[in-house]
């Protein structure tokens, strides 16, 4: 895992698989949430079916998206679910609704430096943390110093979702720091006793995570898979794919079927995310 953060980190979450920088069988682009797995699958599944070529890419949510609108990507990865504008364009260029495929579960962690003392967060105070309206770490029972918020880029879905989830729409303060992948997110708080972010629960090295209350009355829950799956852990999320219907099919349809078998899914494990329960793995 360490050697895979790094090398995102060194490649701005943009891996090119099979030992080619041209496109393969298969080509995955978006998500950078989902691309240390997306790359694990891809590796494994070619081992497995060396015929097959895949090149996997991150760029985040919306870049795959737009590529899946533009017909330059076979799959989308994405950590929110697809917009009503982004459904409409893809229909505008290729006359179909994409589908969808719930591919795992994830619990989106908030990371702090391992030097900070806080224990804990509800949600109600990262709304304050991230739009900035709490500035210090002393008004959170922390060390007199200023906080440090690290956010990621606006085409990112990890970033929409927490807005939308636990910003409540707000915007983010004008103070944050924009950081292109959660690696380079997390490798900031790592280096900084100040900072505060957010990320997929495979992601942590090097920071802590927070256990998050819902609200006050509420017990401080960590991202465990039992609290996620669930639904009691109080920022979870599916992670997806998203197809053109009319080219799933062949080693395309097969890959993603492999993806939501109980082999794909072991991958989701190994790699930090949650698999699917049984029902939602046969679509």
């Amino acid at each position: 895992m360490k050697n895979i953060l790094k090398t995102l980190a060194l490649t701005g979450a943009t891996l090119a698989l099979a030992g080619t920088t041209f496109a393969g069988d298969i080509t995955v682009k978006g998500s950078d949430t989902l691309v240390i797995l997306a790359q694990k699958w891809a590796e494994t599944y070619m081992v497995k079916n060396p015929g097959t070529k895949i090149q996997v890419t991150g760029g985040g949510s919306g870049v795959g998206l737009a590529a899946l609108q533009n017909q330059t990507t076979d799959l989308a990865n994405a950590s929110r679910k697809i917009k009503a504008k982004e459904i409409e364009a893809c229909i505008k260029a290729f006359n179909k609704r994409p589908t969808e495929y719930k591919v795992c579960l994830d619990g989106l962690s908030v990371y702090v430096n391992s030097e900070n003392p806080i224990k804990e967060l509800s949600l109600d105070q990262l709304l304050q943390i991230f739009t900035g309206k709490i500035k210090n770490w002393k008004q959170l029972g922390g060390a007199d110093a200023p906080i440090t918020v690290y956010s990621r880029e606006n085409s990112s879905g990890t970033y929409e979702f927490f807005k939308e989830h636990v910003l409540q729409g707000a915007d983010f303060a004008s103070s944050a720091q924009t950081m292109p992948g959660t690696a380079a997110l997390l490798q900031a708080v790592a280096k900084d006793k100040n900072g505060i972010g957010y990320g997929g629960a495979a992601y942590g090295q090097g920071a802590k995570h927070l256990p998050i209350k819902k609200n006050d009355q509420s017990p401080a829950l960590e991202p465990t898979e039992e609290n996620v799956v669930k639904g009691t852990y109080p920022i979870w999320r599916y992670l997806f794919v998203y197809i053109n219907p009319a080219i799933d099919k062949g080693e395309k349809a097969a890959y993603l079927s492999w993806i939501r078998s109980d082999e794909g899914q072991k991958v989701v494990k190994d790699i930090g995310y949650f698999p699917l329960p049984a029902h939602l793995r046969e679509k």
